[in-house]
């Protein structure tokens, strides 16, 4: 999906769970994993590994399968919310103190290894302003490759609203797989509310739990559009990122200010062509 995007908008623990696999089984899993309140209550459920809940929709993501829609998991794909049985892909998680997860990560080593890697680029490491700089780098990479868990928190959509919610100019940072370089911009969230109806703020925590690691901007993106699919059930799901690269605007290429633009739409808000249009004037885009 293609978009263009005007500039100048307006800024804006977790406990073992039922196994969550495709076909029959994962919608009723994924009801009973969020616990979808029927009392009325809101409901929480923490979010602190790499990988977002399947999604039924086929539309989402840039992978189809031979029929045109993406495929899918296969069996070596199941995955385990809150614990280690994740895609091959996938971050590792450990359970840290104060019921945080995040990746394992050995300091002392990466630190050893950004002196290496001084050392090997010729830079002289006997200053007084370099001492330190290989345990501060450490510590910067993990700090910027430890998602941050959150509390999905959702509410009962007794009114019955069916309009577009949607976030914008969701700032965001995240570190190119490619070049281990930030890449930095803002992101434009909305959904067609369902039968529930998510806390506003979780919009920004999803963004920034999936930038918290290393990234492409298309699979950022898809991962957040996933994510609230099987999260909430919506009727519809869009969602636009756009970012400046620094591994173009300082090397290569060298083009300062280009920004890249990425969209994921899924239910009515791809299918419905005056949903898809609202979604993106509001968002400020031009689809």
């Amino acid at each position: 999906m293609t978009s263009s995007c005007g500039a100048g908008n307006d800024a804006p623990t977790d406990a073992q769970a039922p196994l969550i696999g495709p076909e029959d089984d994962d919608l009723a899993a994924l009801r009973r994993h969020l616990g979808a309140g029927r009392d009325g209550a809101p409901t929480t459920r923490s979010f602190g590994q790499a990988s977002a809940p399947p999604t039924r929709w086929p539309d989402v993501g840039s992978t189809p399968g031979s029929n045109g829609q993406r495929p899918g998991p296969s069996s070596d794909q199941l995955r385990r919310v809150g614990s280690a049985s994740l895609p091959a892909h996938a971050d590792i998680v450990a359970t840290t103190g104060g019921g945080l997860t995040g990746p394992e990560i050995d300091l002392s080593r990466a630190a050893h290894a950004v002196s290496e890697l001084l050392d090997a680029l010729g830079v002289d490491r006997r200053g007084e302003g370099l001492a330190d700089t290989p345990t501060r780098v450490a510590r910067a990479y993990a700090e910027l490759l430890t998602p941050e868990p959150f509390e999905a928190t959702t509410f009962p959509n007794d009114e019955g609203y069916d309009e577009l919610v949607l976030a914008r100019s969701i700032p965001f940072s995240s570190l190119c797989e490619h070049h281990l370089l930030p890449f930095t911009g803002v992101a434009h969230i909305g959904y067609l509310p369902g039968e529930r109806l998510l806390g506003l703020s979780k919009l920004a925590r999803v963004v920034t739990h999936f930038s918290r690691r290393l990234q492409v901007q298309e699979r950022l993106t898809t991962q957040v559009a996933d994510w609230l699919a099987g999260a909430l059930h919506p009727k519809g799901v869009g969602v636009v990122l756009e970012a400046e690269h620094a591994c173009m605007s300082l090397r290569g290429v060298r083009a300062a200010g280009s920004m890249t633009l990425t969209s994921a739409l899924a239910g009515i808000v791809r299918d419905d062509e005056r949903t898809r249009a609202e979604f993106f004037s509001l968002v400020g885009c031009r689809p």
